[in-house]
């Protein structure tokens, strides 16, 4: 895989303290005045109201108390948005770590759990100080969607308890094989005013997010079904009967009891949160990128996911990633930086000082609500069937990775999953030489005017408008990170940037979601992109994921693609037909 721009220098290598930098000293180079306080302070109170039911839910499905979910937010948030590489990183406590917290608490206790989050934290400061997080860019698309749809899954088979109000003879198992029986068998004990107030909360947060997206539906469900409890005196499990209520401060930092043998016990616990960190928080600051047009510093972003970790577990919370969800609502909420992330934590810290005798009415049903909308979001379906949709092998990497999340473990599925992936490239590879073997990929070096010789850009140089830039060799999920990377940085100052592909001869989903990114980047800023010389084969790939006109234009050529470019700047419409792919087998210019 190469890339070649036209007549572009490569950029100077960033120092340390230039990676290494908390974009919060950034913002506050740039000069931070009132009116930046204020738009962070209605950001963070924005996102601390959609926080809130949701850390005391995800603690609470997670075998914690309510209590520490919000200290998670509180503690490791401030932590997160303070030293993050990302302007709008949101931190806290995330859903898809409930089936590993879950399992841990379980199998090593509560001392064990914050043991293993103190672990993990150490481990991300060290694969950020290495400079390891661009490693985890590395990670199939599909493998992501998969495990992601798996834990939906998982989360919602665990709150089907409460929705119900059932109780159980013994301890919930956790496998999901396991479960099932012992929930099917603890049916006839239904609770009717459970039932109720879970089809309530879940009722009212959808009900207000297709009427009133402006307003925070999951608040108000959770304080609607706490006040119904509350008066009508319902017989159902609340905050205050299961757990006592939330107390009215923070406690006070320490560490958890520990010895070798604890350590070494609880250490694969630690390297699965440390992974499934690493890849949610970084996903999340590629949100926030995309949204923005931002760009996050990776090993920056994995050092302050580590340090709030560390501090998150002093002070008896559990995991700390940057959640997608809340950071997409801080930047819809018109955040200037990371102090608004750093207001969410403090406005959350408010709630316990003023509002925590209040929580003790809180259904545990309607908690559960809450959860069964947010699996249910976590559900990628556009991209599930994009990827059913786009080939064989990345729907099987897909299917294997989601079977193995729900019914084995997730570090098992997200290794197997890369390893397929890895098999399919190679197998992909393999039937590229098979019918391209007198067109080797790695070309020898050539005299001018030989036959079949690469033409130059002609006139790409001198279009300010445009820049053309060259991909050449296999776009797959191994080389679509760094292509993304260098694309973000030249793309800025151009209307226009044409991919000259007619050197790609396929590409994955990994990479089509790279083009998809960027062509939402070039529309944000009133520009185009266009793909030139795209084989048959690419243009299928894209046209599976839903990528086309009128966000992407194919040219059949370069010189097309430049053309339509002129078209645009005289204020015409691109003549660039949706299947202007170049036709015929591919081979290596």
């Amino acid at each position: 895989m190469s890339t070649r721009p036209a007549a572009m220098l490569p950029p100077p290598e960033p120092g340390f303290l230039e990676l290494y930098t908390p974009k919060l000293v950034t913002i506050l180079r740039e000069g931070y005045g009132l009116r930046q306080l204020r738009a962070d302070a209605v950001a963070g109170l924005t996102v601390a109201i959609v926080a809130l039911p949701l850390s005391m839910a995800i603690a609470i499905a997670s075998g914690a108390s309510p209590a520490q979910g919000l200290y998670t937010a509180i503690v490791g948030g401030f932590l997160v948005s303070a030293l993050s590489g990302s302007r709008f990183q949101i931190g806290g406590p995330a859903g898809a770590f409930i089936v590993l917290v879950a399992a841990t608490v379980q199998a090593h206790g509560m001392d064990g759990l914050i043991l293993a989050v103190i672990l993990s934290g150490l481990m991300l400061v060290a694969v950020g100080l290495l400079r390891l997080g661009s490693y985890v860019k590395l990670i199939p698309y599909p493998v992501t969607i998969g495990f992601t749809a798996g834990i939906a899954v998982i989360i919602f088979a665990s709150q089907v308890k409460p929705l119900l109000g059932l109780t159980l003879p013994a301890a919930e198992p956790g496998p999901l094989l396991q479960k099932l029986p012992v929930l099917w068998a603890a049916l006839p004990g239904l609770e009717p005013a459970a039932l109720a107030l879970s089809a309530g909360t879940i009722v009212l947060i959808v009900g207000l997010k297709r009427l009133r997206p402006g307003w925070p539906g999951m608040l108000l469900a959770v304080a609607a079904a706490g006040a119904a409890t509350a008066l009508l005196d319902l017989p159902v499990a609340t905050i205050g009967s299961a757990f006592g209520g939330i107390p009215d401060s923070l406690p006070l930092p320490s560490w958890p009891q520990f010895d070798l043998e604890k350590m070494g016990d609880v250490l694969p616990n630690a390297v699965a949160f440390c992974l499934l960190g690493a890849i949610e928080s970084l996903l999340s600051a590629v949100v926030a990128d995309g949204m923005t047009g931002r760009r996050h510093r990776s090993n920056c972003e994995l050092v302050a996911q580590g340090v709030a970790n560390i501090g998150s577990g002093l002070f008896g919370g559990i995991c700390v990633t940057g959640t997608i969800a809340r950071t997409a609502t801080n930047v819809r909420a018109g955040a200037h930086g990371p102090v608004a992330g750093m207001l969410h934590a403090l406005f959350l810290l408010a709630f316990i000082l003023v509002a925590a005798p209040l929580a003790r009415f809180i259904p545990l049903a309607g908690l559960a609500g809450v959860l069964a909308v947010v699996a249910w979001n976590m559900v990628e379906r556009h991209a599930i069937a994009g990827l059913l949709r786009s080939s064989r092998g990345d729907a099987a990497v897909l299917a294997v990775t989601f079977g193995l999340t729900i019914f084995r473990d997730l570090t098992e599925a997200i290794v197997v999953g890369f390893a397929l992936g890895s098999v399919l490239f190679i197998h992909r590879m393999s039937k590229m030489a098979a019918v391209e073997r007198h067109s080797p990929f790695v070309q020898e070096d050539r005299a001018d005017g030989a036959p079949d010789d690469r033409q130059p850009y002609e006139g790409a140089a001198a279009d300010p408008d445009a820049l053309v830039y060259r991909i050449s060799g296999p776009l797959f999920f191994g080389a679509a990170g760094s292509i993304a990377s260098i694309l973000d940085r030249i793309a800025d100052s151009h209307r226009a940037l044409v991919l000259d592909l007619s050197a790609v001869p396929f590409l994955d989903s990994t990479a089509a979601k790279v083009i998809e990114g960027l062509a939402r980047k070039a529309g944000r800023g009133n520009g185009r992109l266009f793909l030139a010389g795209a084989s048959p084969e690419v243009a299928r790939m894209l046209a599976a994921q839903g990528l086309g006109p009128p966000d992407i234009g194919f040219a059949p050529s370069t010189e097309a693609a430049l053309e339509a470019v002129r078209a645009m700047r005289a204020g015409q419409e691109p003549k660039v037909a949706p299947d202007a792919v170049r036709t015929g087998p591919w081979h290596s210019p």
